[in-house]
């Protein structure tokens, strides 16, 4: 073998080393990885306080059911899902490198958030109003009060800081500090608190609704 034939061979082996070493472990981005951990804990942390608000109103006579109407739990559902179907469309502006227009879409869906997030707030003001809290509420159950704050709340807090993340993810997404991936995990963690409603929903809604 001649020496340009080494030299040869000898950059290719260093070549293949080099990107068998830059080769990530995984399948996946590690940031996305890190997304899809936090939101299997995070799961855990939702389905546990689902299960222990079943058990809790099952085994409680007389349970309340304060709702009258599903008017403003609908209009909350359908705002939710827009903005998840907003995010989709701004991941893929992004994808396709359309700047400005994916930096709207996420714009849209932190507004949508945001509005979500005040009738959610303003519905707990009327609950309080009404008498109902965190250890009282005018039916004579209160555990009533602690589970629908504490499971609403939690979410809420998700939302909260879900649309936080919109804005200074897309901020610093047109100041050219993130791409099109950071977007996407950004995504990733706002349908999966578009997802977690979906359960809050009829557990804490539906099945409280007076007959």
């Amino acid at each position: 073998m001649s020496q340009a034939d080494l030299s040869i061979h000898a950059q290719v082996s260093r070549e293949h080393a080099t990107a068998v070493m830059t080769e990530p472990a995984f399948s996946v981005p590690a940031k996305k990885m890190a997304m899809w951990l936090f939101i299997i804990a995070d799961s855990a942390t939702f389905a546990g306080c689902l299960v222990a608000y079943g058990f809790t109103r099952n085994g409680t006579p007389n349970w309340p059911r304060p709702f009258h109407s599903i008017t403003n739990v609908a209009i909350m559902t359908f705002i939710l899902l827009t903005s998840s179907l907003t995010m989709l469309f701004a991941v893929r502006s992004a994808d396709e490198g359309e700047k400005p227009k994916a930096f709207r879409w996420m714009m849209i869906t932190a507004v949508l958030g945001l509005i979500f997030a005040i009738l959610h707030i303003r519905e707990w003001i009327e609950l309080i109003d009404g008498g109902t809290t965190l250890f009282h509420n005018p039916w004579g159950t209160p555990l009533f009060g602690a589970c629908f704050f504490s499971v609403t709340g939690l979410h809420l807090l998700h939302v909260t800081c879900g649309v936080v993340a919109l804005i200074a993810v897309g901020l610093r997404y047109m100041g050219g500090r993130y791409n099109a991936d950071d977007l996407e995990v950004t995504g990733l963690y706002w349908h999966f608190v578009d997802l977690v409603w979906m359960f809050v929903v009829p557990l804490m809604y539906l099945l409280n609704l007076s007959h």
